[in-house]
């Protein structure tokens, strides 16, 4: 057997001004939708198959060397034309025995057993993932498109069942909806920006 692994790791652990602005973003979301404020949460997974173990998460940029990393797409954050500047663009991982390196600050992990031939059409499904503008609704899916659309996209595309595999309770994960509503109408391939 295989397994996928869901971590849900709290919005900016270990990023001081990704925390301050995700607070800031969930308490003016809350007083528009009238409902208490949540704690925000980040998605990734890990797929481990034939003892092979690969990471997938969206992330900012660091560097140059997203061949290491395993990159296999890249997107634009917040806004189309910022996109010539590093700092303003985010990548998708396929990263052979990669780390998240805020792991260890998952609040919540779920463990699925696949087949290993399930576990491989996951992986492959990693590099035709969407990438529209990070933060925004490009793709008319209700929400901003983030890292846990990525998450969720590629988990409904491979055909897991999503629906107990949300966030910890009383947590928010924007954008997890967002990745299942254009996952359901993609058919032979993924809409790309």
């Amino acid at each position: 057997m295989a397994t996928v692994e869901v971590l849900w790791i709290p919005l900016g652990a270990g990023q001081h001004v990704v925390r301050i602005s995700g607070r800031a973003f969930e308490a003016l979301s809350a007083v528009v939708q009238r409902r208490p404020a949540c704690a925000l949460y980040h998605s990734a997974l890990v797929v481990t198959a034939d003892d092979v173990r690969h990471v997938i998460e969206m992330t900012p940029i660091p560097d140059r060397h997203g061949e290491q990393r395993g990159v296999v797409a890249e997107g634009v954050v917040g806004s189309a034309w910022l996109g010539r500047f590093r700092v303003f663009r985010y990548e998708i991982h396929r990263w052979r025995d990669g780390l998240i390196p805020d792991a260890d600050q998952a609040t919540a992990t779920t463990t699925l057993q696949l087949e290993p031939d399930d576990a491989q059409q996951l992986l492959d499904l990693v590099p035709s993932v969407p990438t529209p503008v990070w933060g925004r609704d490009e793709l008319d899916a209700g929400e901003m498109w983030n890292s846990n659309s990525v998450t969720s996209w590629i988990l409904h595309r491979a055909g897991i069942d999503t629906a107990p595999l949300g966030p910890p309770d009383g947590g928010r994960a924007p954008g997890w909806k967002a990745g299942i509503v254009v996952a359901a109408r993609t058919r032979d391939g993924a809409p790309r920006r």
